[in-house]
């Protein structure tokens, strides 16, 4: 008798038209079937055959590979003395937190890139120099280290960028969208096409590991948290989103849309006490935890005897009406729990450093702020970042859905970057990172969004090419956001997105307007690399870049502001309906 042949189970054969049609934004089908851009094409042959532990792998090598060389370029602050730039500020706070007792974390040296950033950041310095000085101790020796451009130093601080974000960003990317992509009834195939849009993001890599910095570690705590409030974990989120805030304060941009969120989950459509209290309980015990080692570390130095008597008192301590004992025991923490949160919100630095594409360096081009007091300029910075994110957080907190947090995270932080106090160029990454998500939702890779997305990509990393000019970055600047306009068929490599009759596309208005601000791009390369600026004038075309640049975010966070409107139903379900009407692909 035979032997019972083994069980094999009959494999789910998934149909191509669920995976590839016009309705996601995959298939061109205005004369014959094909992909809808170069990226689809890329991944057609994994459509619907292919295991996604296949895909997956071989995506993460690809960007992986795209990364790593753009650390062959230089960094900010490579053989620019006296300060040598940000590349310098990280090795030397790896230098301190691994060489200096933890009461010295924030009061040593401030003139020579004096921590600035929360506990989160001191911790992660302390790890990546503690493993750094098994290597070579010379490259975080105290002051005799300072500058260093060693070559091997280079390599090793590119790997911890590398390393940090395979850690920490990119699983929170892939968890995020598959989640996302789920709610959204997007298909995997499809979501691994925006997977890749997002990894491949020209401003994050040029930053990080070009001009250098770990901004992922921070946005991917932030995908973390966004991905636990989708997936229902919203004591999860919190925890998530104060390590983002425990790595880098400009978290703050999401803090207002977050925080309306978990208040409308906790009172519509009826009031949840004990979802309040928990929320509430988690988020400061996530804080306590945040800042128990640096406390616990302070404590551990007063009783060893180390003197902090010499220390200045910060101004919010001075400024606070109780005297307090500087014998006490306590005396010490409080000092330096206070001298953390001064150094890590710098009100004293002025409205915006450097030439940044928001709305106050725009007005100071014409009108100069510095002519008004300090505090005039902060309450006018709080009233105008105020007015910009009460809509999206209001749209949030009246109607508190997991699938409209991508685009009220946008609002706000576009809100917060175009009129907060002390903005960054680089900030522009925040409301860059929930806006590029929108490639996975429903018809996310539709002309209608991926022309929206793309555009404030290519603008986003555009008013960064002053600051990647000086750090020796034009090659990859114009390597990797030229293939990455290729691969979304975007101009200027392809005008896909805006062709007459394509699939879900653009109004006449939108093409013209969208078209126009890339033509100014281009122009101003051209002016800026071949024609030298009057000699009185010789920030004139870094002034135009500001001024292009703020034109085109306030147009992005307009986008944003309206889509989440007419997403959330608020204007009513009449007005819904033909808003998705509009937004649909045509079929022939």
């Amino acid at each position: 008798m035979a032997s019972p042949q083994p069980h094999k189970p009959r494999r789910r054969r998934i149909q191509e038209s669920s995976l590839a049609h016009v309705t996601h934004g995959t298939i061109d089908n205005t004369n014959t079937p094909k992909p809808a851009f170069p990226l689809v094409a890329f991944l057609w042959p994994a459509k619907g055959t292919v295991s996604q532990w296949v895909t997956l792998p071989l995506i993460l090598m690809a960007v992986g590979l795209f990364r790593w060389t753009t650390g062959f370029w230089g960094y900010s602050g490579y053989e620019s003395p006296p300060m040598h730039g940000d590349f310098e500020a990280q090795r030397h706070w790896m230098e301190i937190t691994t060489r200096l007792p933890v009461s010295q974390w924030y009061f040593h040296d401030l003139e020579w890139w004096g921590l600035d950033y929360p506990p989160l950041t001191a911790y992660h310095s302390w790890l990546l120099g503690a493993v750094g000085t098994l290597i070579n101790p010379g490259w975080f020796a105290l002051f005799t280290s300072r500058g260093l451009d060693d070559p091997s130093l280079k390599i090793y601080m590119r790997a911890t960028v590398f390393v940090s974000e395979y850690f920490i960003y990119i699983p929170a990317a892939i968890i995020f969208l598959r989640r996302f992509s789920r709610l959204e009834g997007v298909n995997l195939w499809e979501a691994s096409i925006a997977l890749v849009a997002v990894l491949m993001q020209p401003g994050t890599m040029l930053i990080d590991h070009g001009h250098f910095q770990y901004n992922t570690v921070m946005l991917g705590l932030v995908l973390g948290s966004m991905s636990s409030m989708i997936a229902g974990r919203p004591l999860w989120g919190c925890v998530f989103f104060v390590a983002a805030l425990g790595f880098k304060q400009m978290a703050l941009f999401y803090a207002p849309a977050f925080f309306v969120y978990l208040l409308g989950i906790c009172f519509v459509p009826r009031i949840k006490t004990l979802r309040l209290i928990a929320i509430a309980l988690v988020t400061a015990v996530s804080f306590a935890l945040l800042y128990a080692p640096f406390l616990l570390g302070v404590a551990y130095d007063s009783y060893r005897g180390i003197d902090m008597s010499n220390y200045s008192v910060p101004p919010l301590l001075a400024s606070l009406p109780i005297n307090l004992n500087e014998k006490a025991w306590y005396y010490p923490i409080v000092l330096q729990f206070f001298q953390s949160v001064h150094r890590i919100f710098p009100f004293a630095r002025g409205l915006f450093e450097d030439k940044v594409a928001n709305v106050w360096c725009a007005i100071h081009t014409w009108h100069k702020l510095n002519q008004y007091p300090s505090a005039l300029v902060q309450r006018a910075a709080l009233l105008a970042t105020s007015a910009a994110i009460a809509p999206p957080c209001l749209i949030l907190l009246i109607k508190p859905r997991k699938d409209l947090l991508p685009l009220a995270l946008a609002a706000t932080s576009w809100g917060f970057f175009l009129c907060s106090y002390q903005v960054h160029e680089k900030n522009v990454l925040l409301p860059l990172l929930p806006m590029t998500v929108l490639l996975s939702g429903k018809r996310g890779l539709l002309p209608s969004i991926r022309a929206w997305v793309g555009l404030a990509n290519m603008l986003g990393v555009w008013t960064m090419f002053p600051l990647l000019k000086r750090d020796d970055l034009r090659v990859p600047y114009f390597v990797i956001t030229l293939l990455w306009a290729y691969l979304l068929g975007l101009p200027p490599v392809s005008l896909s997105a805006y062709y007459e009759g394509t699939s879900g596309g653009l109004t006449l208005g939108t093409k013209i307007l969208h078209l126009n601000i890339y033509l100014a791009m281009i122009g101003w390369h051209v002016l800026e690399g071949f024609v030298p600026p009057p000699e009185r004038l010789p920030d004139l075309w870094v002034v135009l870049n500001v001024l292009i640049g703020a034109a085109g975010f306030g147009i992005c966070y307009l986008w944003c502001l309206w889509n989440l409107a007419t997403k959330s139903g608020i204007f009513g379900s009449k007005f819904r309906a033909i808003s998705s009407e509009r937004s649909k692909p045509k079929t022939l």
